[in-house]
């Protein structure tokens, strides 16, 4: 085991949390996984249609045994409270919440033992979150892949400055493939890390193959962050990107603009394969990624490659 607040708080082996990503994670199979391999695995419920989503966490429920499981929950999206009384019957242990305020929804999930712990991409977020009275916060830079901050702030120095201000436990997210990423973001004082981009290339996943594969083939600078003066969204230099970073620099007309941003879309690439024109949401951790394992294996190896992270710095 691997021991921090985190950890002991959900009662996982890992500080090992796979992030909520659409149709990657929007199933039963992906979090099961991981759970049963010792990390925490997150069903997605963005995409789902309700009765898939109630599916997916009874299966996810049986499959683990026990073990925790958690919800990622985008609370802007339409029906969300419906959503969120599919998690209170069945008892969900873990909510991770995103894009809307946890204020009016935490004494409901408290009363009944699950954890709330909000996404952020910045301090003003996260300051937010925390009067609240959140559990835990999930800390996003920059490097990381769908929306990360539009501040460009890195990971390392965005989780340095809440584990300063913020007494919560602090889960570290963006720019991390492996054991030796987790151990350097513990060392900054995070308590758990949130790979997303290294589940999506795993057997589980349930994303395009071709999706799958263009994580293998993109390098640590094949990634771009475009939309910005809408929504930036982090993913490859497909075709699409290049014509949204055109017009971030030479479309006046924001009706105009928003028309291209609206033209591609994640589902696209991640149910349709379609990685040329379709949103292709990858971090740049995507360059440390050469192969498509199972995601039990995956735990197992950041498992591995912390301890040995660890042995060089005492050895």
């Amino acid at each position: 085991m691997i021991q921090t607040r985190l950890t002991r708080m959900l009662n996982i082996r890992y500080p090992i949390i796979q992030a909520g990503m659409s149709w990657a994670s929007s199933n039963a199979a992906l979090p099961a996984a991981v759970s049963k391999a010792g990390g925490l695995g997150v069903i997605a419920a963005g995409p789902m249609y309700l009765d898939a989503f109630r599916d997916a966490v009874r299966e996810v429920k049986a499959a683990v045994n026990g073990h925790a499981f958690g919800v990622n929950l985008p609370l802007y999206r339409p029906q969300a409270e419906l959503f969120l009384d599919v998690i209170e019957e069945e008892r969900v242990p873990v909510v991770f919440a995103s894009q809307g305020g946890a204020k009016a929804h935490l004494e409901r999930f408290r009363s009944i033992g699950t954890r709330w712990i909000h996404v952020v991409s910045t301090l003003e977020h996260a300051r937010k979150a925390t009067s609240a009275g959140v559990d835990a916060l999930v800390v996003v830079g920059a490097e990381a892949g769908g929306h990360p901050p539009a501040n460009g702030v890195s990971t390392l120095i965005a989780v340095r400055r809440a584990v300063q201000e913020f007494s919560v436990p602090i889960v570290a997210g963006g720019g991390v493939a492996d054991g030796y990423g987790v151990a350097a973001l513990l060392a900054l004082g995070a308590d758990a890390v949130q790979l997303g981009t290294r589940f999506i290339a795993t057997r589980e996943s349930g994303v395009h193959e071709n999706y799958k594969h263009a994580v293998l083939d993109t390098e640590i600078d094949d990634t771009v962050l475009v939309g910005v003066r809408k929504l930036p969204v982090r993913m490859t230099k497909n075709a699409f990107a290049h014509d949204v970073l055109h017009a971030d620099k030479h479309e006046a007309d924001d009706s105009a603009y928003d028309a291209l941003f609206a033209s591609s879309t994640l589902r696209q690439a991640a149910l349709d394969g379609d990685i040329e024109r379709g949103k292709v949401e990858l971090g740049q951790s995507a360059g440390l990624i050469r192969d498509l394992p199972g995601a039990a294996e995956v735990v197992e190896r950041i498992v591995g490659e912390y301890r040995d992270a660890i042995a060089r710095l005492v050895g």
